[in-house]
C-alpha cells in the first residue's frame, strides 16, 4: 500500500510540474523541462515493468498499474505540450528573423531611407 501512496504523491508532483511547465518562458528552460519530463517517463516506465515481478497481491498490482499508466499518460501529454510550445517559439523566432532580413534588403527595387528619390510634379 505504501507504493500506491508514493506514486499518488508523484502524480501530484507531476501536476505541479505541469503548472510550472506552462509558465516557462525561455527556450533553455523548455529544453530542461522536456529533459525532466522524459526522465520521469523513463522512471515510470521502469516502475511499470518492475511491477510484474513484485510480490504484491493481484488487486494491489492492478491498482498500481492503473496509477502508473495514468501517470504515464499525463507525462506524455505534458511532453507533447512542451514540444509544441518549443516548436511555436522556434517558428516565431524564425519568422522574426525572416522579417528582420527582409527589412535589411536594399537596392533598386527595395528603397531605404538613404536611397530614395523624391519626384514632384
Amino acid at each position: 500500500m505504501t507504493t500506491i501512496n508514493n506514486t499518488s504523491m508523484q502524480g501530484s508532483a507531476v501536476s505541479a510540474g505541469a503548472t510550472t511547465a506552462k509558465s516557462g518562458a525561455s527556450d533553455n528552460s523548455l529544453a530542461s523541462q522536456i529533459k525532466q519530463v522524459m526522465q520521469q517517463i523513463t522512471k515510470v516506465t521502469k516502475q511499470l515493468a518492475d511491477l510484474a515481478s513484485s510480490d504484491m497481491s493481484v488487486e494491489d498490482k492492478k491498482k498500481q498499474q492503473e496509477t502508473l499508466q495514468t501517470q504515464l499518460k499525463m507525462l506524455q501529454a505534458q511532453l507533447a505540450q512542451l514540444q509544441r510550445q518549443q516548436a511555436q517559439e522556434a517558428e516565431e523566432k524564425a519568422r522574426q528573423q525572416a522579417m528582420k532580413n527582409q527589412q535589411k534588403v536594399e537596392g533598386v527595387n527595395h528603397p531605404s531611407d538613404d536611397h530614395q528619390v523624391d519626384i514632384y510634379i
